[in-house]
């Protein structure tokens, strides 16, 4: 883990919460996803203390990774898989997709309000790394645009907006100017604006999240209440194993007990990936 400490005071929007988390994610990278489950627990044990700012933060070289993978696969070239290049590594398993058409449409959604684009990261993310679809396709996109519930007519204007593509440039100038090498990586700041802020970058057990916000606060805070598991579930439609077992604590056999009641209760049913495990509840 490596953590860096820095101050600047025009980071700082608190919006009345006394810490303010920027994450910064590629929408293209799995250990961004792999995140998730923690970010998930974060805001509901610690959600009247924090804001969280999803910041885009894309290396656009991996554009050129995926013109390789295509240049490989055509001439039978068996040893990509091989390569150290942990993002070489994921393209052979994931189809080709561009970052930055995806990090723009995220934008785009992101004009209908914070929560909408959240939404629409998290079906872009189900689309590519469950489904293992292109998400720079025009029918993902709109298939994303649907499930979370954007106006689509606006959401196709926005994409090819100035203002979508301003807004990503926004992002990336943010993960320059705060040396953002990699993703996902998160910067911590508190509401008093001349403390330092402190950044990690790379995924981490959850109780090292848990000690930074503990630390970053004046005050203790009295950690929230976890809903009913079926409330979690109801809420989120479509969860990993893993996931369900990190927010609640539990073995990867106690959570995937619990989850197989549900499904016999036919509350949820089971989804096989070549990622693994996923439970989609049932309306």
């Amino acid at each position: 883990m490596t953590a860096k400490h820095w101050t600047d005071s025009n980071w700082q929007d608190m919006e009345q919460k006394p810490l303010e988390i920027y994450l910064f994610v590629d929408p293209t990278c799995p250990d961004c996803w792999a995140l998730e489950p923690i970010i998930k627990k974060l805001n509901i044990e610690y959600g009247p203390y924090l804001r969280i700012k999803h910041v885009l933060s894309v290396d656009l070289s991996s554009l050129n990774n995926a013109r390789k993978k295509l240049y490989c696969k055509t001439k039978n070239i068996e040893d990509v898989s091989s390569k150290s290049n942990s993002i070489g590594k994921e393209m052979v398993d994931n189809p080709i997709t561009s970052p930055f058409v995806a990090s723009v449409a995220i934008k785009a959604a992101e004009l209908q309000g914070k929560r909408a684009g959240t939404r629409f990261l998290r079906m872009l993310q189900e689309q590519l790394f469950i489904k293992q679809l292109d998400v720079s396709d025009f029918d993902v996109l709109k298939m994303c645009a649907d499930e979370a519930k954007l106006d689509l007519d606006e959401f196709f204007q926005d994409m090819h907006s100035a203002s979508a593509s301003k807004a990503f440039q926004c992002d990336v100038k943010i993960a320059s100017e705060m040396d953002v090498e990699s993703t996902p990586t998160l910067v911590f700041f508190n509401e008093n604006i001349e403390d330092e802020g402190i950044k990690i970058d790379g995924v981490y057990p959850y109780e090292v999240y848990v000690q930074i916000v503990e630390e970053m606060l004046l005050n203790k805070p009295e950690k929230q209440q976890l809903p009913s598991m079926d409330a979690f579930l109801e809420k989120h439609k479509l969860v990993a194993t893993p996931e369900v077992a990190t927010v609640y604590n539990l073995s990867l056999q106690q959570a995937e007990k619990e989850l197989k009641k549900r499904m016999f209760q036919q509350k949820i049913e089971l989804i096989n990936t070549k990622h693994g495990a996923f439970w989609r509840h049932l309306e």
